[in-house]
């Protein structure tokens, strides 16, 4: 269970869209070099006006680029960044992994999968319909989130597109993904 890194984003405002970079440096307990979502307590806006002492379970977003064909599929083009992501995947199915599962992403660097993004309106403000896209339910009516996952930073290095992606998983039993 192996992956490719196809593309990094980071932006240092509170901007939707992350540009994407040749290479970014993910900090051990604090998240992306230079992003705006980096530190060791929340950073999202809505959170921080909740409690901004709450630790940073989102410091790296995740997206699996096999959601990009989806939503052109279904007339929603897509680009890597554009849903604010930090590290763009092939090959992996991110949204089946476990909490606590660590991701080794390139030579050095590894974080560890908190949970799954909990999308917001501002999907729509980029693209009208996409957040319905994004988020939808399954057949027993339970919500399913669709856009990526989120994590944390245990060891830091340089990831670049390209990079490998390797898969650790936690011991036993497996707890599923839950929205942070």
């Amino acid at each position: 269970m192996n992956g490719t890194v196809t593309a990094v984003c980071r932006s240092g405002e509170y901007t939707f869209h992350k540009p994407a970079r040749e290479a970014v440096t993910l900090l051990a307990g604090l998240g992306v070099e230079g992003d705006v979502h980096a530190g060791v307590t929340v950073r999202h806006r809505s959170r921080v006006a909740r409690d901004p002492s709450q630790p940073n379970l989102r410091q790296v977003h995740l997206i699996h680029e096999e959601l990009f064909a989806d939503l052109a599929a279904a007339g929603f083009p897509v680009r890597p960044g554009e849903l604010g992501e930090n590290v763009t995947t092939r090959g992996l199915d991110l949204l089946g992994l476990p909490t606590g599962t660590l991701l080794h992403l390139g030579a050095e660097a590894v974080v560890e999968i908190t949970g799954l993004r909990n999308p917001c309106r501002q999907i729509d403000d980029f693209q009208d319909g996409l957040l319905k896209q994004v988020v939808g339910r399954d057949a027993a009516g339970r919500v399913v989130r669709k856009s990526g996952v989120m994590s944390v930073v245990v060891a830091g290095g340089v990831v670049r597109p390209g990079d490998p992606v390797g898969v650790v998983l936690p011991a036993a039993p497996h707890r599923p993904l839950q929205k942070v």
